[in-house]
């Protein structure tokens, strides 16, 4: 099945990272004009090491002329596909490498009335329409414009809250806290091409796509990059105390294909009016056509990003942080009523023009490649390539 890699914007300042077969080991590389080129070094050897810099586009224009080109993106992403976790074969990484992987939930507050109504349907498909009509028809269009926190938030709330359907969902929904939880752990994020994993115990899940910031400790957005937030509605839906199991699994988070890095064409106020297009192809013939829009979001970028790190937690490594979604699909796929759910070999594409598209296949966490290459691998294989001073 088709598996697109849009190309990069030729105004774009690209980087990512591409597993070099040669090298045993990660390389930081960017993507310019169609070509894959190595800029790592001893003042770059991470993606981690490449962002803190003050001027991270300087040095990526200025290294790329005498990086080494590792070959077209499309040819590396023909390998993608063909090594699906093969460390002998050369093949896109997700862009970060050190970085801790952060997600905020529940940001758009059209899209807390589904996280409400998993809670209520206690992760049951077949009571999820019947619960979405109830809410609608108490709250109407009310979620227009909500900005959380406010007076008319908290009206909301206890309106929901009179008609005996409080959820914990509500508060970080439209109160004055943003969710904001760990995704997965620094190294274990999978890129373009691979496959993407669902716990074997779900049977109601969908993908997320959402864009995610590159943020430095200082936290200071760097750029941004596309990501797949899979979720399990039925695991977390039976408790909200089940985020951990729900999000956390093999390959279950996808990053990629590249950081566009900010710069005079490229920044913040492009990430605040982006749209998501989302496309999942079944083996079975199914099509799931979605949307995300960046300009329905209820907390602002940077109001996330100051939730996350400020003098109450830092991050010396730096981190990505998903920005949530408003995608929440109901179509149904199977029978009526049960709206829809992933079947393995689907390939989920996300995309964004400024950003390129994110592609990737569902499997079973277990049927995934096992993440074996962690910080301590990293370290040592720097090591041993001179690249640590």
């Amino acid at each position: 099945m088709e598996m697109p890699f849009a190309s990069v914007p030729p105004s774009a300042t690209a980087v990512t990272r591409v597993w070099r077969a040669d090298a045993r080991g990660p390389s930081v590389c960017a993507v310019i004009d169609g070509s894959v080129i190595d800029i790592t070094s001893s003042a770059a050897p991470t993606m981690r090491d490449l962002l803190e810099m003050d001027a991270p586009v300087a040095y990526v224009r200025e290294n790329s002329q005498s990086g080494q080109r590792l070959g077209g993106v499309e040819d590396i992403a023909a390998q993608s596909i063909e090594a699906a976790g093969d460390l002998s074969a050369t093949h896109f990484l997700t862009p970060v490498d050190l970085q801790a992987i952060k997600a905020c939930g529940v940001t758009f507050a059209k899209s807390m009335l589904e996280r409400v109504i998993e809670e209520r349907a206690e992760g049951d498909p077949t009571k999820a329409e019947a619960i979405r009509e109830r809410c609608t028809a108490i709250i109407g269009d009310s979620l227009h414009d909500l900005v959380p926190g406010s007076e008319a938030a908290e009206n909301v709330k206890a309106a929901l809250i009179a008609e005996d359907m409080w959820s914990q969902y509500l508060e970080v929904g439209i109160g004055p806290d943003a969710e904001v939880f760990t995704k997965c752990q620094p190294m274990s994020a999978v890129g373009w091409g691979a496959s993407i994993g669902l716990h074997p115990i779900s049977n109601w899940n969908n993908p997320e796509p959402e864009i995610v910031l590159a943020v430095d400790s200082q936290a200071r957005v760097k750029g941004a990059t596309l990501g797949n937030d899979v979720n399990l509605r039925d695991v977390e839906g039976r408790s909200a105390l089940l985020l951990g199991k729900a999000k956390d699994n093999n390959a279950s988070c996808a990053i990629g294909p590249f950081i566009r890095l900010f710069d005079d064409g490229y920044g913040i106020d492009d990430v605040r009016k982006a749209d998501l297009d989302m496309t999942v192809s079944g083996e079975d013939g199914f099509v799931l056509n979605g949307k995300s829009s960046m300009r329905e979001i209820s907390r602002d970028p940077l109001d996330l990003v100051q939730q996350t790190c400020a003098r109450h937690h830092q991050y010396p490594d730096g981190f990505a942080l998903f920005m949530g979604t408003l995608f929440a699909p109901t179509e149904d796929r199977d029978h009526p009523g049960e709206g829809f759910t992933h079947k393995i070999g689907d390939v989920v594409s996300i995309s964004n023009t400024e950003l390129g598209t994110l592609s990737n296949t569902v499997r079973l966490s277990t049927q995934c490649p096992e993440w074996s290459f962690g910080t301590a691998a990293l370290m040592r294989n720097l090591a041993e390539r001179g690249l640590l001073s």
